[in-house]
């Protein structure tokens, strides 16, 4: 019998992972067949392992049923039935065994692979870390907690787990939701989620299909664009101006309507008190509900920002709020507010795919909140990121642009002068090392709308000497690099 060579090594693979991957690649590719005995000596000499190594790659194979041990016989290789021999090389992609679903064409369809090259010296596109983690009082939080989850017995809320989530994380999201956003909540009408995305796709799953409209702000939040349409729904996109959502462009019917009224993203836009009513009418007059986005009310800065749609209408209205963007990214916690009906739904069918929220870390945002060490955490927050915005303004102000001041949110609208191509001016600045978003991108058909050109630009991450720095290269690529 011929052995077969032993096979390169894997990065960090164990010696007898590579003897047993040596073995059994050539069990599959007919070299050594059914009834051979397998010989720990003869093995060991050939592939100059120590023999104890080489009996663990043949228990290992014994354990898959691929080697039949014979007491005070020795080691075989087992019979199989005859799949057809692997022909190295010749392997099929599964991806051409089984095609993909619908839902993940459409997931697929319009996107690119990203294709990121090295960071610009200056980055304001969107979607930064902002870097405002309170590490220290939110360590201190999950150790106390940790702690005090071994004293609790079976009943206790660490191991009640609930679709829901636990109990006291949700009254203390209610509490502050009430107290501090004027919303009208109680416990039993919070659902804890992995963030904005995972409760848009949950939604998207249960009340969308094909058939189904979903209208979403155009330009708007790409998530929402992309949960709705990977279910099938049809978008349909409404303008948004300085007063947010226009409520004339509302269409007869829909399912639902995916709004960011506090501050629209990304125009950073507040949806006007009429429109508000406006929009509040429509809903109860096509029976559709309203999801609102209350991504950036905890980061406000100046005056306290409108309370939600949802203390007005809480039947009409699902609200949907996350951590992520005031903690941490890392930290996917997030919460959705909803009409008992629709919670009691959403609950039964979150099993399938995220039974629950993960625990410990709830427990730990129920004792931050509760405590006071949330609110503090956005006193001191709010304060850094106010004095950015302003740094900011001003510094692009003084390089004779024309910034749109922003209520609350991360990021802030650049206009461009009248002639200028969004594109062009994005180019110039990567060129000065400045990486920057167009308004464009984040409308629902680039191609045909109109819209007026414009940047946007993150700026909680940057610190104040790279704000000025970014500002004035952002004034050269739209005036030109001798400006």
């Amino acid at each position: 019998m011929l052995l077969p060579p032993l096979l390169p090594a894997r990065s960090g693979e164990a010696q007898h992972q590579r003897a047993a991957r040596t073995l059994r690649e050539a069990m599959q590719r007919g070299e050594l067949s059914p009834g051979v005995r397998l010989s720990t000596r003869a093995l060991a000499q050939r592939w100059g392992l120590a023999r104890a190594t080489v009996q663990d790659a043949i228990d290992q194979l014994a354990a898959e049923g691929a080697v039949d041990v014979r007491p005070r016989s020795g080691s075989y290789v087992a019979a199989h039935e005859d799949a057809g021999q692997m022909v190295a090389g010749e392997t099929v992609p599964f991806t051409e065994w089984v095609p993909l679903s619908n839902w993940a064409l459409r997931a697929l369809e319009g996107q690119q692979a990203e294709q990121r090259g090295p960071a610009p010296a200056i980055d304001f596109r969107l979607g930064q870390s902002a870097g405002l983690f309170p590490s220290q009082m939110w360590a201190e939080s999950l150790a106390r907690r940790a702690a005090r989850s071994m004293d609790e017995d079976a009943g206790g809320e660490l191991l009640s787990a609930s679709a829901l989530g636990p109990l006291s994380t949700r009254q203390a999201i209610a509490q502050w939701l009430t107290r501090e956003r004027g919303a009208d909540v109680t416990p039993d009408m919070v659902m804890l989620t992995a963030g904005t995305q995972s409760a848009l796709d949950l939604l998207a799953r249960t009340y969308l299909e094909p058939g189904r409209t979903a209208v979403i702000e155009d330009p708007g939040y790409p998530g929402a664009r992309r949960a709705f349409g990977a279910v099938g729904a049809a978008l349909m996109g409404v303008p948004v101006d300085q007063e947010g959502l226009v409520t004339a462009g509302l269409p007869d019917a829909a399912s639902l309507v995916y709004v960011t009224p506090g501050c629209q993203f990304p125009t950073t836009a507040t949806l006007s008190a009429r429109r508000r009513s406006a929009l509040l009418a429509w809903a109860a007059h096509a029976r559709a509900f309203i999801v609102e986005d209350d991504y950036a009310a905890d980061f406000h800065h100046a005056a306290r920002p409108p309370a939600p749609l949802q203390g007005q209408a809480p039947s009409q209205v699902v609200l949907l709020g996350t951590f992520s963007q005031s903690l941490a990214p890392a930290l996917r916690s997030g919460y959705l507010v909803a009409p008992a009906s629709v919670l009691d739904t959403l609950s039964r069918t979150r099993p399938l795919t995220d039974l629950h929220p993960p625990t410990l870390d709830a427990l730990a945002l129920a004792d931050f909140l509760a405590s006071g060490g949330y609110a503090r955490h956005l006193r001191r927050a709010r304060v850094r990121l106010a004095h950015r915005h302003d740094v900011l303004l001003s510094a692009l102000e003084a390089a004779h642009l024309r910034p749109r001041p922003a209520r609350a949110g991360s990021h802030l609208l650049l206009g461009l002068p009248d002639g200028l191509d969004a594109t062009a001016v994005q180019a110039r600045a990567a060129e000065l090392g400045v990486g920057v978003a167009r308004l464009s991108d984040y409308l629902l058909n680039a191609d045909s709308a109109q819209i007026t050109p414009a940047l946007l630009l993150a700026f909680a991450h940057l610190s104040p000497e790279q704000l000025r720095e970014g500002a004035a290269l952002l004034g050269r690529a739209v005036y030109g690099r001798g400006k």
